[in-house]
């Protein structure tokens, strides 16, 4: 792959136009966003110098400014995954275990490879290439215990152009000793990698104790003295994913009254915190989730492979005490790098408990919402000037099958974007481009 740097400072893409400026308040809400059937996004080192009608913009664009034209394709800003295992790579579609099994089982013992710079370095590359063959742009990811594992992810990243948060896992015990630091150590490490990366290359730091059941009061306290020396760094672990996980954080703390208050006696909630799972809260939880600003993830296709139960979207979106939510793959647990199909399944656990998961509110959350999840809507997530240029072009006639159904569509964006949430998946995205940059280009099959 050429540097990311030798990239042209002014380029322009057409095509339709799929931007969000608000929240969906549900079906059919079409104030809700901003769609050009014709659209030209001109983008002038890496960010959005201008977005409107192509006949509007083309006459405006600087002389010789190559055009990349997709006529069928739909360009909505990239997509963005909230909770992803960088490690786990070689453990999605491992069998037959529930949560505390499946880590020892599986994710510890793949890990442990981790410990090489060389694999974790390897490894970087081809998780990339999948993130982008998938359409996402931005990931807060989770390392191996390992500094080098964040090393690779930060250094990857860097090289592509692309924004990521990312951290070190914090384990000091309840691992194998392989996989375990210390609450110094890990203090330590963590520090080094925020000083080295955070706010560097469009790179952010994230402190990450894996969950309560893997971190000492100390260690956890040592987050929470990360969070206060850096307070722009984010927090990111699991929370109140499994029964049998909640009963051995409930053996562990015993002087905690919830999952929730073990973090946040330790001042890990707040409006950079993001949780993983959030299944089996009571109502205090919610509440303090709500008024800390913390962030929700949800994890459909983990949630579902594990068996550890249905994420409860209208509950914790109470407007009487709404918690922040995110959309988010959780590979390796999570079944598949498309947010697409994270999509899909997100309908289908919300059908199960008699909610509604519309087409658009799904789109929104992938894009904006969960740039907003992340505090980074200023930046990424919609097609606005002075935006970064990360963008999916997606193709809704990417199968035979997709084209057959597509074909009784009748021109209706919603029932469009419903069967790429649908059908769709990493055969759904024709382009992923970074600060304006085709960064993957879908092969396209001969017959």
């Amino acid at each position: 792959m050429a540097n990311f740097f030798t990239a042209p400072s002014v380029t322009a893409i057409r095509g339709r136009l799929l931007t969000f400026t608000k929240t969906p308040a549900g079906l059919g809400d079409r104030d809700s966003y901003r769609y050009l059937d014709d659209g030209l996004l001109l983008i002038r080192d890496g960010r959005i110098a201008a977005v409107g009608p192509a006949d509007e913009v083309m006459p405006r664009l600087p002389p010789d400014t190559t055009v990349e034209h997709y006529p069928d394709g739909l360009i909505l800003p990239g997509f963005i995954d909230t909770h992803i295992h960088f490690p786990q790579t070689q453990v999605i579609a491992s069998y037959g275990a529930q949560l505390l099994d499946w880590l020892e089982k599986y994710t510890f013992v793949a890990e442990q490879k981790y410990a090489d710079a060389g694999l974790a370095e390897i490894n970087a590359r081809f998780f990339f290439d999948e993130l982008l063959r998938n359409g996402t742009t931005t990931a807060m990811i989770y390392g191996s215990v390992h500094p080098q594992s964040v090393e690779a992810i930060f250094a990857e990243s860097a090289r592509r152009g692309t924004a990521m948060i990312a951290g070190k896992a914090m384990m000091d015990r309840n691992a194998p000793v392989a996989l375990r630091d210390t609450a110094n150590s890990s203090y330590r490490d963590s520090k080094a990698l925020i000083e080295r990366w955070h706010g560097k290359s469009r790179q952010r730091y994230a402190v990450t104790p894996r969950f309560a059941i893997t971190s000492s009061e100390a260690q956890l306290q040592a987050a929470g003295s990360l969070l206060n020396d850096y307070p722009d760094v984010y927090l990111q672990t699991h929370l109140s994913e499994n029964l049998a996980e909640i009963a051995e954080v409930r053996r562990l703390f015993p002087g905690s009254r919830s999952y929730t208050d073990v973090y946040d006696r330790f001042g890990l909630l707040g409006p950079r915190s993001l949780f993983g799972h959030c299944l089996h809260l009571n109502e205090g939880e919610i509440q303090r989730l709500s008024e800390s600003g913390s962030v929700a993830a949800f994890c459909p296709t983990s949630n579902l492979f594990i068996g550890s139960g249905l994420f409860d979207w209208a509950k914790l979106a109470d407007p009487r005490r709404p918690v922040r939510l995110s959309l988010a793959t959780d590979v390796g647990g999570g079944t598949s790098y498309s947010l697409l199909r994270t999509m899909g399944e997100a309908y289908k656990v919300l059908q199960l408990q008699c909610q509604s998961l519309p087409a658009l509110t799904a789109f929104h959350q992938a894009t904006r919402g969960n740039a907003e999840a992340l505090g980074m809507e200023g930046e990424i997530g919609s097609l606005e000037v002075g935006r970064t240029a990360d963008l999916t072009i997606l193709d809704v006639k990417a199968t035979p099958a997709m084209r057959h159904r597509h074909e009784a569509c009748n021109g209706d964006l919603e029932e469009e974007l419903f069967i790429l949430m649908t059908m769709g998946d990493d055969r759904a995205v024709r382009a992923t481009y970074i600060q304006g940059k085709c960064q993957h280009q879908r092969v396209e099959q001969t017959s």
